[in-house]
């Protein structure tokens, strides 16, 4: 038997962390996993952290397919290993004329129309002619009892696993050499202008680092972070390094299209 769920809007970081407290009471208590509803990428990074202080033991994030942007988090007792295949989590295939080109927003309107939720749910990738959401499993016979028509798109319930997963997000691929790994210079080629205007976007709060507002230019870049820059997009750091022969650092990055 699994607790509940919680789907309240997240708001302040002291009103996460108290759901992610309560679920980790709870499981214990229950010796049962508990879950928090679908968080978007920097509330599962916080749900994470938050985990760790609190002490909690078995704790997983999961969206219902690897490398998913927004994932539930789940509070497992010391009698269970987490494990994905307890999450409350199903993935619906749907199919639509390829004529008709809908995108990720459509789904994401016509779904919110119907009173749900977006606690409830997980990604959607939308692809030609068809797209895969995916929900909480307490909602997905009305979504698909309910989701006839995405605007004025008819759209049809398919078997699960009828086609390939769309790809979702997708990105630009960029190299660059950068005198060292700070943040400021990955920031310089981000915008491509000179360190000194760039620190101005440090100045103004424009940059996050790993979701935080950073002010120092510092600060270490490490493979795997994620920086943001307002007005300029969101790029995800995939390599540094090795050295070039001139003594400067290689950095692979992707950006968000």
């Amino acid at each position: 038997m699994s607790c509940r769920s919680y789907d309240k809007p997240y708001g302040a970081d002291e009103a996460l962390k108290a759901r992610i407290e309560d679920a980790a009471d709870l499981s214990a208590v229950r010796k049962a996993p508990c879950f928090v509803g679908f968080l978007d990428e920097r509330q599962a990074d916080l749900s994470s952290k938050i985990a760790r202080n609190l002490g909690v033991q078995g704790f997983m994030l999961w969206g219902g397919y690897e490398d998913a942007q927004r994932r539930m988090f789940a509070a497992f007792p010391k009698e269970l290993l987490p494990d994905s295949e307890r999450f409350p989590v199903i993935s619906i295939y749907l199919s639509f004329r390829k004529e008709d080109s809908l995108s990720h927003r459509d789904f994401l309107g016509a779904l919110m129309g119907l009173g749900i939720k977006r606690e409830a749910l997980g990604d959607i990738l939308v692809g030609e002619g068809r797209c895969v959401l995916f929900c909480k499993e307490e909602i997905a016979n009305f979504v698909e009892t309910q989701l006839t028509k995405v605007g004025r798109t008819g759209v049809k319930l398919m078997p699960a696993g009828s086609f390939p997963l769309p790809q979702g997000q997708r990105f630009e691929e960029l190299s660059f050499t950068v005198a060292s790994n700070r943040l400021d210079c990955a920031v310089a080629c981000f915008v491509r202008s000179s360190r000194e205007k760039s620190r101005q976007l440090f100045s103004q709060g424009l940059v996050t680092h790993n979701y935080e507002v950073e002010k120092s230019l510092s600060a270490v870049l490490q493979e795997g972070d994620k920086v943001s820059i307002q007005g300029y997009g969101k790029f995800i750091i995939d390599q540094i390094g090795p050295e070039t022969k001139k003594g400067r650092l290689k950095l692979a990055a992707r950006k968000y299209k």
